[in-house]
């Protein structure tokens, strides 16, 4: 008798560079959590056209890992108009991890990530003045065609994946909050070890210590004008605000 595919135990949806692959390499060490064939397997927002079969198979499947949680982070999931339903048609008991940083700071790393990648050629202030421009109607093209894909809201969304007050209500309307953990990534940052224990409870695992928690996936980038950073501060003041009112917590941003 065929065995139906076991789905993850968790997905970590973003934010992107948001500390998504340290937290990820923290959890995978733990011994009753197994990796998945890569980090961010990217099937609800990339490879959607994929089977479901597909999926699982980037899992370890009982019985060789039997009694193992299991998960990925793919963190465009947090930011992709469709994915939250994928999601809840296909794992509705799985749970959710978002990390939330700064999305100033986010943003300028962002930024300096896809200069030193090769995905923008514009400055800082160029490339955030053309970001209205470049989504324009990317939105309701993704919604209205299951295998449209946008280059631009993907990359050059320096401003838009930060306003996570337009994000997160999609998944707290199919979630409860019993499947949903959002962390502050500076948090994370600086006190890696009690958030990396914080999600091993949420998932109903024991805590576990690391010998050490390196920072994975980080980079440093030349600093910004004050104008700049100002400016930036400016724009997500009230994003958030309704944050802050979503999730009934200060994150402390501002």
């Amino acid at each position: 008798m065929k065995q139906t595919p076991k789905p993850p135990d968790f997905i970590i949806i973003g934010a992107q560079k948001g500390g998504t692959t340290s937290l990820y390499n923290y959890l995978i060490q733990h011994p009753q959590i197994a990796p998945a064939t890569q980090k961010e397997i990217h099937y609800f927002d990339l490879n959607f056209d994929k089977t479901w079969e597909w999926y699982c198979s980037q899992f370890p499947q009982p019985p060789t890992a039997e009694n193992l949680l299991t998960g990925e982070a793919s963190p465009y999931y947090i930011f992709h108009p469709q994915v939250p339903q994928r999601i809840y048609d296909l794992c509705p008991k799985v749970k959710i991890i978002a990390l939330l940083r700064n999305p100033v700071d986010r943003a300028i790393s962002h930024y300096y990530y896809y200069i030193k990648i090769g995905y923008e050629t514009l400055s800082l202030e160029e490339a955030i003045a053309a970001e209205p421009e470049r989504l324009k109607g990317e939105i309701e093209k993704l919604l209205a065609n299951p295998t449209y894909y946008s280059y631009e809201h993907q990359h050059h969304s320096y401003l838009t994946r930060g306003i996570y007050a337009d994000q997160l209500p999609a998944w707290m309307k199919l979630f409860p909050k019993s499947q949903i953990s959002i962390i502050k990534s500076e948090d994370l940052y600086s006190n890696p070890a009690k958030i990396c224990n914080s999600v091993l409870e949420f998932l109903d695992l024991p805590p576990h210590q690391l010998k050490s928690y390196g920072k994975h996936n980080s980079s440093e980038y030349p600093p910004i004008s004050d104008t700049v950073y100002d400016q930036l501060k400016a724009y997500f003041r009230s994003h958030n605000q309704r944050l802050a009112e979503l999730c009934d917590r200060d994150f402390g941003w501002d």
